[in-house]
């Protein structure tokens, strides 16, 4: 299948949003071609909480949810970095399963209902000329550089690419340091953390999340600047045991675990900056459309939810029901809708957590006033789609 040179849609990247589009598209009867550069099953950096507004969408692919015992999880437990705590429930909540998990069996759904699933390889470049895309890619299966034409080309690679770097993406030269150059750092670990409550720590300049997901694992994965490493002299060891371990809640979960991936899940310069929602021609899904703080717990979510958008869009657009002005400029429209207010709301609260100072004062304010944490909880999540 390999050798077919042209396709409906292309779709560069699959995580949960590029895998949840193709499916969609394949079961419609689309010819669709996926381009992943590493080989499922792989470990991804996330905080691997995902919002029971996904849950329905899900199981409509067929990701058997309810057959999987995963913990459901009500409670958000907040902790400042002097280890003072704040306990709430939350609206919705949420359930944990390891993307090591999930997106193996959406790939797996993905190539059942019909699309072509190319894993180790990566894609050089992607040009729009005569209403087509031209996209090339280089496969650890084949020799050299090849090359398939495509109607829709979507980009769903995560929070940053050489796709990125090549078109000089707005967001690449950036230079806020506030929503620029953070690093995340993602365990999974045995230990005695509830199962119904999902953790989020806070530490100088940085937050740690820990949740449980399946097989009575749990996900513990943080988020700190690229100053904080540098500063303890490029050792994640060194920075957890001189930073992390300030707060005392992770002291004790740090030193009390078994942690089954002894080396972690690691990933650089992470920008929370604003991006565009189309770029040249293609429509961005998930992180690379623009990415919400993890500390909003909405990430994964609004990944799949983007890829239900996008593909009511280009069946429309395929079906000759809609230009591709019309389509292009309907999913900035939706995304900006659904989206927008979310992620704004995620960069300032950005602002205050990891502050020792405003994040402290952040949880007394929440013990004082309880409706305040509901309040914002909610204005970083949506509803059931």
């Amino acid at each position: 299948m390999e050798n077919q040179l042209k396709y409906d849609v292309a779709i560069i990247g699959g995580g949960l949003a590029g895998l949840a589009l193709s499916i969609q598209l394949a079961k419609k009867h689309y010819s669709v071609i996926l381009f992943e550069k590493e080989r499922y099953p792989f470990h991804k950096v996330c905080g691997e909480y995902i919002s029971m507004e996904s849950w329905d969408f899900l199981e409509g692919l067929g990701v058997p949810l309810s057959t999987l015992n995963l913990p459901i999880i009500d409670t958000l437990n907040l902790t400042a970095p002097n280890g003072n705590s704040f306990e709430t429930k939350l609206p919705l909540g949420g359930f944990g399963i390891s993307r090591y998990k999930l997106d193996n069996l959406l790939a797996t759904l993905a190539k059942e209902s019909g699309a072509q699933i190319l894993e180790e390889t990566k894609v050089d470049d992607v040009s729009f000329n005569d209403n087509k895309f031209f996209i090339q890619y280089f496969s650890k299966k084949s020799e050299g550089v090849r090359q398939i034409e495509a109607n829709v080309c979507c980009g769903a690679y995560g929070k940053k690419s050489n796709v990125d770097v090549k078109w000089n993406r707005e967001f690449i030269s950036k230079k806020n340091s506030r929503i620029n150059n953070y690093i995340a750092v993602k365990y999974h670990i045995k230990t005695k953390w509830p199962s119904t409550v999902i953790g989020l720590h806070n530490f100088s300049n940085g937050y740690c999340g820990i949740s449980q997901i399946e097989e009575h694992k749990y996900c513990l994965c943080y988020l700190t600047t690229a100053g904080n490493l540098k500063k303890s002299g490029n050792s994640i060891r060194k920075m957890q045991e001189t930073i992390l371990y300030k707060n005392p809640v992770l002291k004790d979960i740090f030193s009390s675990s078994e942690f089954i991936l002894q080396s972690p899940v690691t990933i650089s310069q992470i920008s929370f900056a604003k991006k565009s929602v189309v770029e040249h021609n293609l429509l961005l899904l998930g992180d690379a459309a623009g990415m919400i703080t993890p500390l909003c717990g909405n990430g994964m979510s609004m990944a799949l939810h983007s890829s239900k958008m996008a593909a009511r869009l280009i069946d429309l657009f395929l079906s000759k029901k809609i230009d591709r002005t019309k389509m292009e400029n309907q999913y900035r429209q939706v995304w900006k809708s659904e989206f927008s207010n979310r992620v704004t709301a995620g960069r300032i609260l950005q602002g205050f957590f990891g502050s020792f100072l405003l994040s402290n004062l952040f949880v007394w304010g929440f013990k004082v006033f309880p409706f305040l944490a509901k309040n914002i909880i909610k204005k970083t999540h949506g509803k059931s789609f």
